[in-house]
């Protein structure tokens, strides 16, 4: 058994997964920033209530919440082709990541700003401050302090569901990590332990980051 996790944690076969772990990281890192632009805004609208097209975004919101990944992924890489765009796979998954990660934060968002006491946008525009001058500058502040343990609880998942990209043969950990075992067999255990150690890390990071910024904003 020690001689398989030897062999199988040759130089090249690291530098095969460690090369995963860099595409996986890279997919988490532009899903996040981008659904949580894209989130906050759809958050942000849906709290305002804006007539018809809160009501529009909250159909659209509730509709990819309730569809599994997987099948946005394959709508992505398998589906837009047949309208006219055919993305590479690792803008494919970026895309699916972004659009369904966006929902879920979009929801946060929205829970977020209810959390805070409706007396602090009293309080802004007693003080002369617009509608969404007291949004941006007193009523969010505030409540992305609420938000942080939510927000990247749901970027740990975003960064395990990488995994599910294999089905469209995106290049990440668990792909290149199948690569290998199905050379041998004997290595599925060591690549099954090898990864699981890489995913620790990167979503421990990101609970120890979280808990920092918690602490710093308190």
């Amino acid at each position: 058994m020690l001689q398989n996790f030897i062999d199988a944690y040759s130089p090249d076969n690291l530098r095969y997964l460690f090369g995963g772990l860099g595409i996986t990281i890279l997919v988490s890192i532009v899903s996040i920033i981008g659904s949580f632009i894209i989130g906050s805004i759809l958050g942000v609208i849906r709290y305002v209530k804006i007539k018809y097209l809160s009501a529009i975004v909250g159909l659209i919101i509730d509709i990819i919440r309730n569809l599994p990944l997987i099948l946005i992924l394959f709508f992505t890489y398998f589906g837009l082709p047949n309208l006219g765009v055919k993305p590479e796979i690792i803008p494919a998954a970026i895309l699916a990541m972004t659009i369904f990660e966006s929902t879920m934060l979009a929801e946060i968002v929205r829970s977020g700003i209810q959390a805070v006491d409706p007396g602090q946008m009293e309080g802004a525009r007693a003080n002369g401050l617009t509608y969404w001058q007291g949004l941006w500058y007193i009523v969010l502040p505030q409540a992305m302090v609420k938000m942080i343990p939510a927000i990247v609880s749901q970027f740990i998942s975003l960064v395990k569901d990488t995994s599910l990209a294999t089905i469209i043969l995106l290049p990440e950990m668990l792909y290149r990590s199948q690569i290998i075992y199905g050379q041998n067999t004997n290595y599925i255990i060591p690549m099954f332990v090898a990864i699981a150690l890489m995913y620790f890390i990167v979503c421990y990071c990101l609970s120890v980051l979280a808990r920092y910024l918690e602490k710093r904003q308190a």
